[in-house]
């Protein structure tokens, strides 16, 4: 039994726009904003993700995410040099498993996210 589908994932955010806009420029897709301070990103409805989207929270982040995205890349050290210049910051450095490699990052808001490239 199925209850539903994923529709959209919702994160809290100081300044929801700007946070879009990074993950957007991750991700792929078009931001909308909404006029309540709602921002999302919008993907290709047929490629069957859910919306990113972000709702206004004045309320600092504090400690670890208890869920974050894997961001599936061809190469981990340009794409954390690309996310680095518009603003995550690196958490320790990259880490080689049996399972393939991946770098720590937080977004421009502290949510910690991964690049990451399995073993091929």
């Amino acid at each position: 039994m199925t209850v539903g589908h994923l529709d959209q994932w919702v994160v809290n955010a100081a300044d929801p726009p700007a946070l879009a806009r990074f993950w957007a420029f991750v991700l792929g897709g078009a931001v909308v904003t909404r006029p309540d301070g709602w921002a999302f990103v919008e993907s290709d409805p047929a490629a069957g993700r859910p919306r990113l989207s972000f709702q206004p929270d004045p309320a600092p982040k504090e400690g670890r995410n208890r869920i974050h995205a894997d961001v599936r890349v061809a190469d981990i050290a340009a794409a954390t040099e690309a996310v680095v210049a518009r603003g995550a910051e690196r958490v320790g450095g990259t880490v080689t498993d049996d399972q393939g490699s991946f770098q720590v990052l937080r977004d421009p808001e502290g949510n910690e996210f991964c690049v990451v490239a399995p073993v091929r």
